[in-house]
């Protein structure tokens, strides 16, 4: 067999294998194996996987991972949300609309400490849900701006997708995390501005709350100090060039448990609780990265990667036309397969052709998160419809998908705005020498 038929094959069985529901990281590994068995040699294939293995999961970079996973945890498990989503609402409950716009407040701050999509959705629903069911919330508005304010946790630094991201194509964590910044920012804006604009046209899905006075306003803030502190020692110490990403990651995760502590809510129950949680997602994380690594190995001998990067440069079309096309496959792609799988597949094929267009790699990090943020609310397998319609069980799932679709518009127009203007991810990165 040819290359081609044989990357073609290997497609189909991957493919095939993830429709029986096997885990993403097996199916590359195993597709990756049998795959640079059949173009080199089985003994080859075997000395490669141990070799890369090896070399993978003993990476001083990939400790970042874990790290910022536990820091996370402990944030999750020692109330840490509740504290933002109280602030949140003393300055934007009373507008129409504003404790969902609260709750698009209190992703976007707690992503800034937990680095995941699904995990930010599920921490925000169980404190927000509650919230706007008492104040008689459309509950299809409120499902679905927790499934897509969570989406915020991906861009918000700290990022596992940044981080992989960083690995896979050899670009620096620090800059990556500082790039996420201004566009989730602006992301959470426009989800604020959405939310505003449906519940103006139509009061009776995000009724007004009671308006607090500046003394009330103020007090509330001391529900984010905690948050607000991480932040600053994390992205502050990397922006200023005093630490690494990994050394932002140890501080961060210590940090957080100091902070837990000092608050009481570090139990030993506690504490035992997120090193299993961290440990579980850890070790989810690390079997895609290397089952990647093998599956990239075996595209590698069939040289698809530079094949597709030489047809897609070769077509009689603008960079933007070539880029927009690389988009709408993630966009299609995330729809079926989960953010961080889908990203490892593509990148080592599309990383290629966006550096011989000569586009900057730092936007285009960015940019395959927000198109990814999209899939985690996109039937059929968004995974954070998912999760928030089963912490909502009496809002059906059609529900969740609709209440998720202004929130897709809006990512869809960032997405076009990042594009036209990609100093909005690039000027921060820019000043780190």
């Amino acid at each position: 067999m040819t290359a081609s038929q044989v990357a073609l094959l290997g497609f189909c069985l991957l493919l095939l294998l993830l429709g029986a529901s096997m885990p993403v990281g097996f199916v590359m590994a195993v597709v990756g194996l049998v795959g640079f068995g059949l173009m080199v040699s089985p003994e080859a294939s075997l000395s490669m996987a141990t070799l890369d293995l090896y070399d993978t999961f003993s990476s001083y970079s990939l400790t970042t991972i874990p790290l910022f996973v536990l820091m996370g945890q402990i944030a999750f498990h020692s109330g840490i949300s509740r504290g933002l989503f109280t602030a949140a609402y003393h300055w934007l409950g009373r507008l129409p609309g504003g404790l969902a716009m609260s709750t698009v407040g209190a992703c976007t701050a707690f992503g800034a400490i937990c680095g995941s999509g699904p995990a930010t959705a599920a921490t925000i629903a169980s404190v927000a849900l509650p919230e706007m069911r008492r104040y008689k919330y459309d509950m299809e508005l409120a499902t679905g701006c927790v499934a897509a304010g969570g989406g915020l946790g991906m861009l918000i630094p700290p990022s596992i997708v940044f981080i992989v991201y960083a690995i896979l194509t050899e670009l620096s964590i620090g800059k990556l995390f500082i790039a996420g910044i201004v566009p989730g920012l602006m992301i959470a804006a426009l989800f604020c501005g959405a939310i505003y604009a449906l519940c103006k046209l139509n009061p009776k899905l995000g009724p007004g709350g009671p308006k607090f006075t500046l003394r009330e306003k103020v007090a509330s803030l001391k529900g984010v100090w905690e948050t607000t502190t991480l932040f600053v020692l994390v992205m502050g110490g990397m922006f200023l060039g005093f630490y690494t990403a990994t050394e932002a990651a140890a501080i961060g995760a210590a940090g957080a448990a100091l902070i837990a502590w000092l608050k009481g809510e570090l139990t030993f129950a506690k504490l035992v609780r997120c090193f299993n949680e961290t440990i579980r997602t850890s070790c989810m994380v690390l079997t895609i990265v290397g089952g990647a690594v093998i599956f990239g190995k075996f595209l590698a001998v069939t040289r698809v990667p530079s094949t597709v990067a030489a047809w897609l440069s070769s077509l009689p079309l603008p960079a933007w036309g070539i880029v927009g096309l690389i988009l709408l496959f993630y966009l299609i792609g995330g729809c079926f397969l989960d953010a961080l799988a889908l990203d490892i597949l593509t990148i080592p094929i599309f990383y290629p052709v966006i550096k011989e267009l000569g586009y900057d790699l730092i936007w285009f990090g960015v940019m395959i998160v927000v198109v990814t943020q999209m899939g985690v609310i996109t039937p059929p397998v968004g995974v954070n419809v998912y999760l928030v319609s089963g912490m909502a069980r009496d809002v059906p799932l059609e529900k969740v998908f609709r209440g998720s679709l202004p929130f897709l518009a809006v990512l869809i127009v960032a997405a076009a705005i990042l594009t036209a203007f990609p100093q909005i991810a690039t000027f921060l990165p820019g000043l780190i020498k």
